[in-house]
């Protein structure tokens, strides 16, 4: 009685009965999925547990109830449109960007740069190729989807449906079924509350400026309408999925592997050799934590399921809630996996861990951490060096310059633009490697989305071939080309749009030759690049960027130091700067 009792009183706290807008159901969510986690036994687990059942009901029942535009007005960022599952994310707002994005293909029969950039020539050719739907382990993403194909089925377009399926692998079905777009429900690695809506045309990557700011502007006005042309009026966008034949089911990770196969000329990646070489490798443990995200249920089979002992799975039960935390590769989420390796005998470990969606990996061989900022560079070691292909890396601004010194004495090109995947494009099947300092990676030959399962393929193929551990590998490559030790954090902040970017505006008093403080040190900048915010390169090579969020209110900041003793010292310094411009306090 005092735990139903308890619950009883968090739900008054924060729902008002039969009022959706007034309720904060993820605020009551949080609180009950932390005593879930303190309970003592599996009956007091089941009875907070029952708790959290029932506020989904009443999430439910906003997604799919919910008349009101958005909150927060759509805005499509670097990697689609994110907002809170309910407030923002309902069944009818979805449809709605889903009009919008029709919208572009009628359009572009009239508009050249629309046409280019959607790769399609006219709506009759997007309805034929159509379109791959997938979502991520979110509460309510099959909800989503459904009132997304029922609107895409409405206006005549052909629809493979993944279901639950990650990132890469749903762009890897736009490639293999020469499909016109894909529409992926998910917000990446954002917290329980998010939802979020992805958008690909026909290259399968993400989309250019030109589409984003389009969508964004037509989903605006859509939104207000009562007479939106490619919404009929008497749609039911709840309609089951069941009463829809004509849907072609898509099997993601199949079209992930036969992509990956096809590339394997240019990227050296021979697919079912590394995975009948870890078969037999008794020296080889993987370990992955898939934080209940979609990848989870991929991971044996994308493996060819080798023997059990070899492939440990950690947090890999459906759960939306993804236990409280924000769903990311962090060091802090890293420690269930190192945690594990160290259990294990085998000389050679590797761990990872993905995000929901299944577009970001970051690593470990059980002793040290590795970031992209470090594996990125040790792909392109790999590629150019062991598998003896020729060609540049690219690389964000603010990712690691442990890649561009080896790009140098290798005598290659580094391309280094802003951050966001999507700005890769001009050098796609040209760059070995395109990775971001957010744990994101792609190679040629493979999709232009970032994607953890090339990454972790790679890394088998790595320590399968070298016969050494990742950190092994990391260790040669940085005696050879230079020891870097990146770190990035973010702030969140209270101002926004102009008024936030009047305020990082006052960052241009810091030129080349203006002091920094860096510890007890003063240091002088070199240069400066400022394609995306504001990196300000020091003296010895380390550096500070600072740049608003694209998707979240933060503002974030990344650093590099030569000396592992300075990485803090650096981050200190950034912070600084943040306050002396009123951003901190």
């Amino acid at each position: 009685m005092m735990i139903k009792s308890e619950i009883d009183r968090i739900l008054q706290q924060h729902i008002v009965a039969h009022n959706h807008r007034d309720s904060n159901y993820f605020a009551a969510l949080q609180l009950l999925v932390d005593e879930r986690n303190r309970a003592a036994d599996e009956a007091t687990r089941t009875q907070w547990q029952a708790g959290i059942d029932h506020v989904y009901t009443l999430v439910a029942d906003e997604l799919l109830t919910n008349p009101d535009p958005p909150l927060r007005a759509i805005t499509f960022g670097t990697s689609g449109w994110r907002g809170i599952l309910g407030k923002d994310i309902s069944i009818r707002s979805v449809a709605v960007v889903t009009t919008a994005i029709l919208s572009l293909y009628r359009e572009a029969e009239k508009d050249p740069a629309l046409r280019a950039a959607l790769g399609i020539a006219d709506f009759a050719t997007m309805q034929h190729r159509g379109c791959v739907v997938g979502h991520d382990n979110r509460f309510g993403g099959s909800l989503l989807a459904q009132a997304v194909i029922n609107i895409l089925s409405a206006n005549g377009v052909r629809v493979y449906y993944a279901g639950e399926a990650t990132t890469g692998a749903l762009s890897a079905a736009v490639l293999v079924r020469k499909a016109a777009f894909s529409v992926n429900l998910t917000p990446s690695h954002n917290p329980m509350e998010y939802g979020g809506f992805k958008y690909n045309a026909a290259d399968a990557g993400p989309a250019a400026p030109i589409l984003t700011d389009a969508i964004t502007k037509r989903a605006r006005d859509f939104i207000l309408r009562s007479d939106n042309p490619f919404m009929p009026p008497d749609i039911d966008l709840q309609q089951s999925l069941n009463d829809r034949p004509e849907i072609i089911a898509e099997d993601a990770l199949q079209s992930w592997q036969q992509l990956v196969r096809n590339g394997t000329p240019l990227h050296g990646l021979e697919y079912d050799r590394i995975l009948e070489t870890f078969a037999a490798s008794s020296d080889v443990v993987l370990c992955i934590d898939a934080v209940h995200g979609a990848a989870r249920q991929y991971l044996r089979r994308l493996l060819n399921n080798p023997p059990e002992e070899r492939l440990v799975l950690l947090r890999n039960k459906p759960d939306p809630t993804f236990g409280g935390i924000a769903p990311e590769p962090s060091s802090v989420n890293m420690q269930p996996v190192m945690s594990a390796l160290a259990a294990r005998r085998e000389p050679l470990r590797i761990g990872a861990i993905i995000d929901p969606d299944g577009d970001r990996i970051r690593f470990t061989d059980g002793r040290i951490e590795i970031s992209m900022n470090q594996f990125g560079a040790m792909a392109y070691h790999f590629l150019h060096e062991i598998k003896k292909k020729k060609g540049m890396v690219a690389k964000t601004v603010a990712s690691s310059n442990l890649a561009n010194a080896l790009a140098a004495q290798l005598a290659e090109d580094v391309f280094e633009p802003k951050v966001g995947f999507k700005e890769f494009k001009p050098v796609l099947n040209k760059a070995l490697v395109c990775f971001e300092e957010s744990d994101g990676i792609s190679i040629i030959g493979h999709t232009p989305e970032k994607d953890a399962f090339i990454g972790l393929i790679l890394a088998l193929d790595m320590v399968l071939t070298m016969k050494k551990s990742l950190g092994e590998y990391l260790f040669e490559i940085e005696e050879q080309f230079g020891h870097y030790y990146p770190d990035r954090d973010g702030v969140a902040v209270s101002r926004q749009g102009k008024e936030l970017l009047q305020a990082l505006d006052k960052l241009k008093k810091y030129t080349p030759g203006s002091q920094v403080a860096v510890g007890d040190a003063m240091k002088t900048i070199t240069k400066v690049i400022d394609i995306d915010g504001r990196k300000m390169i020091l003296d010895d090579g380390s550096w500070i960027m600072i740049r608003p969020s694209g998707t979240e209110p933060k503002v974030r900041f990344y650093v590099e130091a030569r000396t592992s003793s300075e990485t803090a010292q650096l981050v200190s310094s950034a912070k600084s700067m943040l306050a002396e411009i009123g951003l901190l306090p």
